[in-house]
């Protein structure tokens, strides 16, 4: 069974997933209605926020860091299930480092075989060990 940690980030690949599909919808609306359509509990939900409104407010900066680590592949090429979980990683990594960084890596690849299939768990973990090599405190 997953723990709360892993349920609020799946949590928040569905809502990031969301957003960058109707960029003009509220974060905070659709958080709560997956929240509830997902039965997350408190926990999950708050943590899953805080994933969303960070990897928002550093959009930007996250992107840059997946293409300095991917020099095969920009951001606006990749899956868009890859590309969410790459943002929600190096986000844990570099800005929020509120997590392991070993935690926050496994926890990605998992979701990337989990959401996208076995191939993006090697490429999400591939991009994220170029990641670690750039930015790693």
């Amino acid at each position: 069974m997953a723990g709360p940690r892993h349920r609020a980030r799946e949590l928040a690949l569905k809502v990031l997933f969301q957003l960058e599909h109707s960029p003009n919808d509220d974060p905070d609306e659709v958080l709560a209605y997956h929240a509830a359509e997902d039965a997350a509990g408190r926990a999950p939900a708050i943590f899953a926020g805080d994933l969303v409104r960070g990897v928002l407010a550093h959009q930007a900066e996250l992107d840059e860091i997946i293409r300095e680590a991917s020099t095969n592949w920009r951001p606006e090429q990749m899956g868009r299930v890859d590309r969410i979980i790459l943002r929600i990683a190096i986000y844990e990594i570099r800005i929020a480092r509120n997590v392991p960084m070993r935690a926050a890596i496994n926890e990605s690849i998992e979701l990337a075989k989990t959401f996208a299939g076995e191939d993006s768990g090697r490429f999400v973990n591939g991009v994220l060990g170029k990641v670690v090599e750039i930015v790693a405190p």
